[in-house]
Formats: structure tokens, sequence, C-alpha cells
């Protein structure tokens, strides 16, 4: 039985690790994180992510967790509304949903869909040898774990990659990112609808992520490195949105202060190639992208199920990764530089390009929702 070894039991190593086991591989998953713990926040799984899901047979255990998106709206920082999408038809049109998610959820289906025991925690990899038959992935500890394929999915800053590709800097996006979850029960807050409302150098954005639980984020033009003063992230967030559309400041007030975190916002400009070898990359190690498209993690698990499939269909192991990294890059650069391409118009201050902006997605919003349809009816 060929062995896989995956450096990092995010969303992408664990839907990596299913899909190869299901393929007859035996799988060790080493993980930095002392315990795979309630950490991060809200992320919508697309129509394209769910599909994967539900090929992997894994879907089923999620679904409870989940909250289906039926309408979807972009606002302005008053609450105009200037787009809605109805999520209900395409989702019957696409044959699966698109939903709202705890990242800590789905993180934990994967991992119990494949079994805590290859899961080994507390291990940071510190970089990989190799050999015509083998990879090798080496840890700080000095312990060695050996395999016919080495997989690093150990996220934006992965051990894996610098050693393949250098050191090389992340890209600042330019703005901060504060992200909350709650059970926000508030009457000025919308139930059951994502939403995006648009400002001046800022947006905020909405999502109902399952038990009665609402995501949200919020992000500024500031220099990446600051922090918020010590009595918390809620009393600079009320005082930037405390006059903007009052489901805004619901939201966040709402949030208890331990469910909000902080977070600058970076990528890495695409690269054609991310595999040496016996060893690649998946996912945020791979191709990083920023939030603005939620594309994120479905890429991750698109990313892994093509993993499989070709080292499936392709009985080298330095042939498949190759037929891998070659099927992903055209799809996961695009969705990078679209992602970078919406966000800095996110984050317009000036005026007359904010007028624009709202101007263009009022009167052409349909191109977005066929724009949107094309990208997340992909099939994996």
């Amino acid at each position: 039985m060929p062995k896989a070894v995956i450096i990092g039991a995010g969303i992408g190593g664990l839907t990596a690790g299913i899909a190869l086991r299901q393929n007859g591989w035996e799988i060790a998953i080493f993980e930095r994180a002392p315990v795979l713990s309630e950490v991060g926040a809200g992320i919508t799984l697309w129509t394209n992510a769910v599909k994967v899901l539900q090929k992997l047979d894994v879907w089923k255990s999620m679904e409870p967790d989940s909250s289906v998106i039926g309408r979807s709206e972009i606002r302005t920082w008053l609450g105009k509304l200037l787009l809605a999408t109805d999520f209900s038809s395409l989702n019957k049109k696409l044959g699966a949903p698109t939903v709202g998610i705890h990242r800590a959820d789905l993180q934990s289906k994967l991992a119990d869909a494949l079994g805590r025991e290859p899961i080994h925690l507390g291990s940071t990899c510190a970089g990989y040898s190799q050999d015509a038959t083998s990879a090798t992935a080496k840890f700080a500890d000095g312990k060695e774990e050996r395999g016919d394929l080495l997989i690093g999915a150990d996220g934006i800053k992965s051990a894996i990659r610098t050693q393949m590709l250098g050191d090389e800097p992340l890209r600042f996006a330019g703005y901060t990112a504060w992200r909350g979850v709650g059970l926000i029960d508030r009457p000025e807050v919308p139930l059951g609808v994502t939403l995006i409302a648009m400002g001046r150098g800022s947006q905020v954005g909405m999502l109902p992520i399952g038990r009665g639980r609402t995501y949200w984020f919020a992000t500024a033009n500031v220099p990446a490195g600051e922090s918020d003063p010590p009595e918390g992230h809620k009393p600079p967030l009320l005082k930037r949105f405390g006059d903007w559309w009052p489901a805004i400041p619901a939201a966040i007030e709402a949030t208890p202060e331990t469910g909000i975190i902080r977070n600058d916002i970076f990528d890495r400009k695409p690269v054609r190639n991310w595999t040496d070898g016996r060893v690649t990359l998946l996912g945020d190690a791979a191709h990083p992208t920023t939030p603005n498209l939620g594309q994120g993690a479905c890429q991750a698990i698109e990313s892994a199920f093509v993993l499989a499939k070709c080292l499936k269909s392709i009985a080298e192991v330095p042939s498949a990764l190759l037929a891998y990294q070659d099927a992903r890059f055209e799809r996961t650069a695009m969705i990078t530089n679209r992602s970078w391409t919406f966000g800095k118009m996110f984050a317009y201050e000036n005026r007359l390009k904010c007028w624009a902006r709202n101007t263009a997605f009022r009167l052409f919003g349909g191109l977005t929702v066929k724009s949107t349809e094309k990208l997340i009816g992909y099939e994996a």
C-alpha cells in the first residue's frame, strides 16, 4: 500500500487524506497545532466545493452544521440595496447548495471522516528530503516520516513551500480584517441572508453558518502590523462602523469579545510550479488567495480531489503530481487574481470611484451573477 505524508490538518490536508485513502493510500497527517480546536471563523462553501464533498461521501455529516444560502445582497454602507441574487434557484440549477459553515465544524467533520488515528498533533515540519523512490518530512524535534509522496498543506507560511521555492515575501492586500461569530438575535440583522455592505475604504459582510450563528467580517484600509487597544476589538469597531446601516453595528454589539479575531490580509502572486519530484503543495501553500470571492477553502477542497484523481490515473508519482499541478494552475491563478481585484475595488476610498463601483453593481449586476454561476458551476 503506497503511503502519503501530509503536512497540515487543515481543510485541504484532511480532504486530501480522505480522497487518497479512498483510493487505497495509507495516510499520515502531521499538524503543528497541539489540538484541533475551535479556531477560525465562518466560511462559504460554494456549490463547487459541496459537490466534491458529496462525491467523497462526507457531505451528509456536515449538512446539519451548515446554513443554506437562499439569497445574497450587496448594499451601500447606509443599506441601499444594489444587487440581490436568488441562490435558491441557482442551487437547484447547479445541483448542490451553497452554504455557510464554521471552519472549525468543517475541520472537525473532515477529521472524523478520515479518522483521528492518522493525525499527529504538535508536529512542526521543518523541511524535507527525497530520493528516487520516497520523500521524507523532517520535523523540528528531529523526527522524520517517510512516504511515497509528501504533500505540503501547511498554509500560506508553508515550510515545504519555503524549501521548494525560497523565502519569498507575502503580498499585503492593504487592509486588515476583523472576523466575528455569535448567536446574533437582533431584529436589525437579516436572517438567512449573506450580504456585503461597501463603504469608503471599508466593507462589512455577514453569513449565516448554522445552529443559529452569524459570521461577520469587517475590513479597513490600515497598515499591516497594527493592533486593537487593550480594551479589545469592539470599541474601535463600533467607532468605525457605528453610523453604518443598523444591521452592522447591531451584529458587532451582539458578538462576544472572545468571538472576534483580527488578521492582516495577505496572499501570494500565482506561481506555475509548486511540485518537486515526489513533493507537492496544496491549498494556501500552493495558491493562497484573499477572501474576497470566498473561495480559499473551496479551492483547497477542489485541489485535494484533483490530486487524488491524478494519483489514481497515473502510476508514476512525479508524473501524477505534475499533471495535478497543470490541471489546477489556470483556475487557481484566475481566482487569486480576480479576488485581489475585487478586494481592491471593495477598498476604494475615492468618492468618485466608490460611486462608479456602486453604480456598476446596480446597473450591471446581472453580469456578476452570471460570472458567479460560471465560477461555482465548475466540476472538479
